[in-house]
């Protein structure tokens, strides 16, 4: 690597897996805007060894030796740089395709370092000719995470990321090993308040974005499968829940007795799968299911009042009414149980 002159305060890194000629360009770029570079060969194969041994001139080149993912790349180069750098440095994440321009790492790099316990997002417009899965894409993941936090972020998928050294700590210890990981860092930041500043960045896509390795369909899953197995066991709950509430609704004709009786036996069925199957969690049953208890509590106040207001206050139907309460409260019960019922080892990491 060639012998650097900067005050060692910015530092790209750079995951990549199978890249092009582009990456020494991208590598030389920022190492004359100053950046300390480092990169991570994520398994990519020896025909890959004279790309990164050009780029090495001007970064650090780190290995794995079969690929690993994304998130792991990431925690590799991250694990590096908290052990030989010494803070206060800034870190921007970048994709090794060329899809991120130096000028936008720079000027995001810049705005993390006047907000060091932020992290700063670059936004893409979706302007112009953007390929339909990327497009598509997030809209999907923005609006995911949207019903799972309650908090809007324009570009969910975006891998030019800027936060100081102080966050570190927080994003090596963050769930995920490939695609998922960029979006339970979002999750994270959103449960632990770390703010996030978006700053626009150029939407560049090469050849319509060939050189991608994001697989629609296996990545896809690994982004959302949390959410569509909680969708699935809570659609489990509510047929349950539902037929119950009908079935003594027309025994006892009270919507509060009936929406109290089949909630107990739905919740019971609910705790089971979310806790073993859903979220996977290891928490002791005892710690779980008392905050679990707490939160059907909420929940159920919550549930039948609205359905109490619906029916007796607005006339609706009592069987439409369950329904419309049901869905209401489905982000509400997700984004708790998640980060406050189940949440994993990694997720409950102080920020330092």
């Amino acid at each position: 690597m060639k012998t650097y002159t900067g005050d060692n305060r910015m530092i790209a890194l750079i995951p990549a897996y199978k890249p092009e000629e582009k990456l020494i360009e991208l590598s030389r770029s920022l190492f004359e805007l100053g950046f300390r570079v480092v990169i991570v060969n994520d398994g990519s194969g020896e025909e890959y060894d004279d790309v990164f041994r050009n780029a090495a001139e001007y970064a650090l080149i780190l290995r794995h030796d079969e690929n690993r993912g994304k998130g792991r790349a990431l925690k590799t180069g991250l694990r590096c740089i908290e052990n030989v750098f010494i803070p206060p440095y800034t870190v921007v994440t970048l994709d090794a395709d060329g899809q991120h321009s130096v000028s936008d790492a720079l000027s995001a790099t810049k705005r993390a370092a006047q907000s060091p316990d932020s992290l700063v997002l670059g936004t893409r417009s979706f302007k112009g000719k953007v390929p339909p899965r990327s497009r598509i894409g997030n809209i999907i993941t923005r609006t995911v995470f949207k019903i799972s936090t309650g908090s809007s972020v324009s570009d969910t998928q975006t891998g030019l990321r800027a936060f100081s050294n102080r966050l570190i700590g927080t994003m090596i210890n963050i769930s995920g090993e490939r695609y998922e990981y960029e979006m339970n860092v979002l999750m994270h930041c959103t449960k632990s308040g770390v703010e996030m500043i978006e700053v626009p960045i150029e939407t560049i896509y090469i050849e319509n974005n060939k050189s991608s390795h994001f697989n629609t369909i296996t990545d896809s899953f690994r982004i959302y499968k949390e959410i569509l197995c909680f969708s699935a066991s809570s659609l489990a709950s509510f047929f349950l829940d539902y037929g119950l509430y009908c079935a003594l609704f027309g025994i006892t004709g009270s919507v509060s007795v009936s929406n109290v009786t089949a909630r107990l036996f739905s919740a019971t069925a609910n705790y089971t799968l979310n806790k073993k199957l859903v979220f996977g969690s290891r928490a002791s049953v005892v710690g779980s299911a008392f905050k679990y208890a707490m939160l059907a509590v909420f929940v159920l106040l919550c549930n039948t009042t609205l359905l109490k207001l619906l029916v007796s206050y607005w006339g609706i139907n009592a069987y439409g009414a369950k329904i419309v309460t049901e869905i209401m409260m489905f982000a509400v019960s997700y984004t708790a149980q998640k980060l406050f019922v189940f949440p994993k080892k990694g997720e409950m990491t102080n920020d330092g």
